[in-house]
């Protein structure tokens, strides 16, 4: 071997060795598993750990969370013998003062790619609005909960698996 063949060797070697060890800033790394949470879109540019971390801080149920300008919106999808139960707790301001008052429809693409439109309707008791999806199907369920507050519509995108 010659010696521009060696030195061009060591040098490619010392690129990759640097590669190997850079802080890694440019790469995504994964959250760990939550088999009970599924990953959410944020509004906010949180991570869904992140964002569920601060909603347990200020009165949030555990579920998944986006926060969106003054709005607090929190998924909780809970199995049933039946189906599942869709839990979603709308709120404003600091305080997460519930909103009793909406229009709020639960869009639910099942696993098979089929597609169902859900009135959800407000439990004044848990203060939250709930529907009951009548589906044993297991697999990946992707839901868009759209709600409409006097006119002004916040919606959110919120998944999970059954």
């Amino acid at each position: 071997m010659s010696f521009k063949s060696i030195a061009l060797l060591i040098a490619g070697l010392g690129l990759l060795l640097l590669g190997a060890c850079s802080n890694g800033n440019n790469q995504a790394t994964a959250p760990a598993p939550n088999p009970a949470v599924s990953p959410v879109e944020t509004t906010s540019g949180m991570s869904s750990n992140a964002t569920m971390a601060k909603s347990k801080m200020h009165g949030g149920q555990g579920g998944q969370v986006i926060e969106s300008g003054d709005y607090h919106l929190e998924f909780m999808p809970e199995k049933a013998e039946e189906g599942t139960h869709l839990d979603f707790f709308l709120q404003k301001g600091e305080g997460h003062a519930s909103i009793p008052d909406a229009k709020v429809t639960a869009q639910v693409q099942l696993p098979d790619g089929s597609q169902k439109s859900l009135d959800m309707k407000y439990d004044s008791d848990g203060k939250h609005y709930t529907v009951l999806l009548l589906s044993q199907t297991t697999g990946e369920y992707k839901v868009a909960i759209l709600s409409d507050i006097n006119g002004k519509k916040v919606n959110g995108r919120f998944s999970f698996k059954k």
